[in-house]
């Protein structure tokens, strides 16, 4: 992100850096995790792009320590075909010679031979450490080699399936690993459905219950065991009478458990433990299955590539910036904004929460792991966790006498359902009455509207498309039946899930107020669409599993091109007028170009991309891919660029093109949209109840006209708020229906330089560091 941010004020990124003699190294220490191809393949390409010296180092720190043909100078074509592969390429060892003062003197001897003064690391908080102590001693060790060189700069990036550092939302590693546990899970569930058995998974998370609690929030488990909250005394009553009731609504029972789980008296939980508990108590027919592994491996999700790619940007720059007094520091994620923090503070912090947990202290366990982690454990592990999984809480609350209704507008996507199930089961533990209603604003005026039970949603979260049907149709032309409908339901809230027609359709609604008394109730749009073109939101529900789609796809066209050597295919991807898919596709792909409305191009810029692979078809990189958005330009159509590429291609490539189609809008939902489908729904009814005692509270009975009671929840950096419908309405294009300002768009310039165009970037704001505690903040901001 920071690659349009200046720096001298010269204006080129390029100018400013070639002007710097610098060497990076980039290490792999002891983990093994997707996603870290990703990371050293950014760094390797920008660092070269900079003018920089860049270096593999094999074999982790003990490469380091043994230096040799260990230590390897890195080349642009080198990380080629590197995105989809999981692990590592160039080799992790643990090395216990690092971590005594004669292995580290013999690991600066050969840095100093090199002439290396920046180290990138990619590890966990021990790796993480052991370098920061490497710099410290970096005087040192050369006074005692006789021995003269420039201090040492340390960039970390911190990889990690378990999400168990401190300081980052996500560690490089954790998406693709429950990408992996969710793939299990939806296998199980399905045999476990069909033979009426209970099935306890074992998932990874010795220290930190990350994977174990998304997991649960994202298949919808009866039960879930983490290091970081043991359960209460005399769980394994409760935990049996939790199944004996589910069982009455469901076929299965699945129970989570992450390797780490323990009671309160530090005695380990394991699943052959819950196994027998459940198996003997119960009677009930019972598999147990360790994941182990297998969480480690496989293709690394788009998220995870996107994730490393922009932290390995961002470290060539911190290391680049550096001076001796700039203490060593980690590229972190928060929310939607890649940041630096000062790497021990995070490495203390890390550490704080094993002393909370080894104490007893597991709320202050909780706060400390950040923010992003606390408010999944609020979700999951509180009362909102017995709330969407637990039908024997029906009766902990009283009614409320408030109808709430559900619809689905615009285009179906992956994630809808599960943000439906929450909001269904939320709704119903709050005490309300809740409505759903099929296929959207024309099955509100239709009066197409039915009660939603808990047991109706069982076995949403996991379903793609739209369980309650969808349709395009905008509320304007039928607004007195949608008002008569309001009024005859007695709907005293709605929740609307969907896109831009959803966006569209809520502010017909509010300005509906005006004639119709019964639109005057609180309006919650939540932003779900493969397009992620919503206003008030940098993501919308379904854009990841769209994503995945996009990204799995090209990885296949990539490895056929590659076979076949000088091939180029150009792809078309969804999205309408909003090019997000294409460039993050892109990105996370590894393609030569992305064409999309927000960014004009000409013929020029055409012959340029065509020059561009005829130059690159000269080395051992012999293929290419061009993503295209669908509607980037009415002229420059898919065939058109496909017929220009073949005809400039002749004598040096070949062209074919596909169209994605709808298969981007279909499929299994993502661990992501999963989630965050259940995050949004929950929040929106319990704004919706809120905004409902606000009003009763003044006696009014129905809320006043205020913009305020209609609203978008999205996500905006590293905030989920709520954000009035009429303000977000100059921040639309309309025409076209998109944001006028879009967040994604800063990911370009970072897509070309890894694809070896020679850019120059318009630069304004320098990087700050930030520190740890202000990655505490409140999760939601309410209006």
């Amino acid at each position: 992100e920071h690659l349009t941010q200046n720096r001298d004020g010269r204006g080129s990124v390029a100018h400013f850096y070639h002007t710097i003699p610098s060497t990076i190294i980039i290490i792999y220490p002891v983990r093994v995790f997707a996603g870290m191809n990703a990371a050293v393949r950014a760094t390797v390409r920008v660092g070269l792009y900079t003018g920089a010296k860049v270096f593999f180092v094999h074999e982790g720190y003990q490469g380091l320590v043994d230096g040799g043909d260990n230590i390897r100078p890195a080349t642009w074509e080198s990380v080629s075909m590197m995105l989809q592969l999981g692990g590592t390429v160039i080799g992790s060892a643990r090395c216990q010679e690092f971590r005594t003062k004669e292995g580290r003197a013999k690991a600066a001897c050969n840095l100093v031979k090199l002439g290396i003064t920046n180290l990138c690391v990619i590890g966990g908080d021990g790796s993480l450490t052991g370098a920061n102590q490497f710099r410290n001693e970096w005087s040192e060790l050369l006074a005692e080699l006789a021995k003269k060189s420039s201090h040492l700069n340390i960039v970390g990036m911190v990889g990690s399936i378990d999400n168990d550092f401190c300081g980052t939302d996500m560690t490089i590693g954790t998406d693709s690993a429950l990408h992996r546990i969710m793939e299990v899970v939806d296998a199980i569930t399905t045999t476990a459905q069909s033979h009426q058995r209970t099935f306890i998974l074992e998932v990874m998370g010795r220290h930190c219950g990350y994977l174990a609690l998304v997991t649960a929030l994202a298949c919808g488990a009866d039960w879930v065991f983490i290091p970081e909250m043991p359960p209460e005394e005399k769980w394994e009553d409760h935990l049996c009478r939790r199944l004996a009731e589910t069982r009455r609504s469901s076929r299965l029972n699945v129970i989570i458990v992450a390797e780490g789980a323990m009671d309160k008296n530090g005695k380990p939980i394991t699943s052959n433990q819950i196994k027998h508990l459940v198996s003997e108590r119960l009677g009930y027919d019972t598999r147990a299955t360790v994941l182990g592994h297998v969480q480690r491996g496989g293709t690394p999700s788009a998220f995870d590539r996107i994730l490393g790619s922009r932290m390995g940007v961002e470290a060539v720059m911190a290391l680049l910036e550096a001076t001796p007094d700039t203490p060593a520091c980690v590229v972190s994620l928060s929310g939607n904004t890649a940041v630096r923090l000062p790497l021990m503070e995070c490495v203390q912090v890390t550490k704080d929460v094993s002393k909370a947990m080894a104490e007893g202290r597991y709320e202050d366990a909780v706060k400390l792991r950040g923010k992003c982690v606390s408010c999944s454990f609020l979700l999951k592990c509180d009362e909102m966790y017995i709330d969407i999984v637990c039908p024997c809480s029906l009766g902990c609350h009283s009614k409320s006498n408030v109808s709430v209704a559900i619809l689905n507008v615009g285009a179906p996507c992956a994630g809808m359902n599960a943000a439906v199930r929450s909001a269904v089961r939320i709704g119903i533990t709050q005490g309300h009455h809740m409505l759903a209603v099929h296929d959207g604003f024309e099955g509100l005026a239709q009066g197409l509207v039915k009660p939603i039970t808990w047991t109706e949603v069982g076995g949403w979260t996991g379903k793609g498309g739209s369980m309650l049907g969808t349709k395009r149709t905008l509320p304007a032309k039928v607004m007195e039946e949608i008002s008569l409908n309001i009024a005859k339901f007695n709907i005293h809230g709605l929740i609307i899930i969907g896109g831009f027609e959803a966006f569209v359709g809520g502010l017909e609604l509010l300005a509906g107020r005006q004639k119709y008394e019964e639109l005057c109730i609180p309006i919650v749009m939540i932003p779900a669409t493969v397009s992620n073109n919503v206003p008030g939101s940098d993501f919308s529900i379904g854009a990841d599993t769209a994503l995945n789609t996009i990204t799995s796809t090209c990885d296949r066209i990539k490895q056929s091109a590659a076979g076949t050597k000088r091939r180029v295919f150009i792809i078309e991807t969804m999205g309408g007028y909003c090019g997000y898919l294409a460039t993050v596709a892109g990105l996370a792909s590894g393609a030569d170009a992305a064409y999309i409305f927000e960014e004009h191009f000409n013929i020029h810029d055409l012959k340029v991309n065509v020059e561009h692979l005829v130059e690159k078809m000269k080395t051992t990189v012999k293929r290419g891919l061009i993503l295209r958005n669908e509607k980037c330009n009415p002229n420059y159509t898919t065939d058109f660029i496909f017929s220009l590429y073949s005809e400039e291609g002749k004598g040096v490539f070949d062209c074919r093109k596909n169209v994605l189609g709808h298969m981007q809008q279909g499929g299994t939902p993502t661990p992501f949209d999963r989630n965050f489908g259940t995050k949004m729904g929950a929040k929106a009814v319990l704004w919706l109840t809120d905004k409902l005692k606000e009003c009763y509270r003044h006696g009014c009975g129905r809320p006043v006209q205020t913009a305020r009671s209609a609203c978008v929840l999205g996500m905006r950096k590293r905030t989920l708020m709520f954000q009035p419908l009429d303000e977000l309405r100059d921040q639309t294009d309309f025409e076209h229906r998109i944001p006028k300002t879009e967040w994604w768009l800063k990911l370009r310039p970072i897509m070309k330089i890894l694809a070896k165009y020679k850019i120059n970037l318009d630069t304004s704001e320098h990087a700050h560091m930030e520190h740890v505690i202000q990655k505490r903040s409140p999760v939601l901001m309410p209006v």
